[in-house]
């Protein structure tokens, strides 16, 4: 363990926005010697989103390294400035990225900013460039699971570039309203002892994935007891840290909550009947699905900026699953009419940072069996 290490970060985009990519480097802070090196290429991005990425990839790193104070160098005066809290951080697309620094930052028992020219980063300069021109040269090296954080991801045939964010989307385990086939929203159920059988089957399952890498996955989980049920099921799995989001909730049926289909039927025919078929239809007292994906939408964008190239367990439900797979799809709003989600089922999608997408599995339930 090295109490106190020196982080110099860098990012850079050739066009801006453009090809863009980071390198972090950490080092003994009494000594020099180098503990970490992370690269990235990011797709088309602009320098200074690069240089946040870069930022973020050399703060977790030095938490890997067991520091307990950072002193960061970076030759971008907008970041130095902004972590340091002088300047106001205006653009959007960057305080996402901010958060997720101070989120890091908030770690160690101390962090300084420093800024330094371009000709004393060198090191972190090089390995961004490195990053832009592995992603440029179009690699088709495949990810494994000892890359770690500067694995290339494939462009294959979708033109995709950088490291893609991987989501392990794992629906709860059973209940007594999925049973009884009922809408269960918002209200807090656990699980069955078959759903808690499922949970660790889940479990089982991911924690013998290949190329998740060595360190502990992030769990990110809906704050209902029937998904924290489940995460902790994966968690003591794969040694994860579970965290709630509550963008990732269940759809609010509102007075529905409870009822069965042909109970809701029965109740309110007239809006049941379009509820079914129109994604901006409300449930009485509740939310539509157009809302829903709104809100997972913004979820989605948080889960990016906190796990850039990161593989992600997210715990949830039928509908925000259902949300994140229409993302990635790029499909309209029936898919959630025509996709089924089994309890403990899990699906597969890879984000990547040029804003392509690819869905490698759709409610797999095959550890189950």
């Amino acid at each position: 363990m090295t109490e106190r290490v020196v982080v110099e970060a860098d990012g850079g985009s050739r066009g801006n926005p453009g090809p863009a990519g980071y390198g972090a480097v950490v080092k003994d802070a009494d000594t020099g010697q180098v503990l970490a090196e992370r690269k990235q290429g990011l797709g088309v991005a602009t320098n200074n989103v690069a240089e946040y990425r870069g930022l973020i990839a050399g703060l977790e790193a030095a938490e890997e390294a067991g520091a307990s104070t950072v002193d960061v160098r970076m030759d971008s005066k907008l970041v130095v400035e902004q972590m340091s809290g002088r300047w106001k951080i205006k653009n959007a697309a960057l305080q996402p990225l901010a958060t997720r620094a101070r989120e890091l930052a908030g770690r160690f028992a101390g962090v300084r900013y420093e800024w330094i020219p371009r000709a004393l980063n060198s090191h972190a300069d090089r390995l961004a460039n490195e990053a832009m021109d592995t992603q440029e040269s179009g690699s088709s090296e495949e990810p494994s699971a000892d890359k770690g954080p500067d694995r290339v991801s494939p462009t294959g045939w979708t033109g995709a570039t950088g490291t893609p964010t991987r989501l392990l989307l794992l629906r709860h385990g059973q209940t007594e309203m999925s049973v009884e086939r009922r809408y269960s929203g918002r209200g807090d159920v656990g699980l069955t002892d078959q759903g808690r059988w499922q949970a660790q089957a889940a479990a089982k399952r991911l924690a013998g994935m290949e190329g998740l890498g060595d360190e502990p996955l992030p769990i990110v989980v809906s704050p209902l007891t029937r998904t924290m049920q489940t995460a902790q099921a994966v968690a003591d799995a794969v040694g994860g840290r579970v965290s709630t989001l509550p963008g990732l909730v269940e759809t609010d049926f509102g007075e529905w909550d409870g009822l069965t289909f042909a109970e809701a039927t029965r109740r309110d025919p007239d809006v049941h009947r379009r509820w079914m078929s129109d994604t901006s239809v409300a449930a009485p007292g509740g939310e539509s699905f157009d809302q829903v994906h709104k809100r997972v939408r913004e979820a989605l964008d948080e889960l990016f900026a906190a796990y850039p190239g990161r593989t992600v367990v997210v715990v949830s439900h039928v509908t925000p699953i259902k949300s994140l797979l229409r993302v990635a799809l790029e499909a309209g709003p029936s898919l959630l009419f025509r996709l089924h989600l089994d309890p403990a089922s899990l699906s597969i999608a890879d984000f990547y940072p040029d804003g392509n997408a690819s869905v490698r599995l759709v409610n797999d339930i095959s550890h189950l069996r």
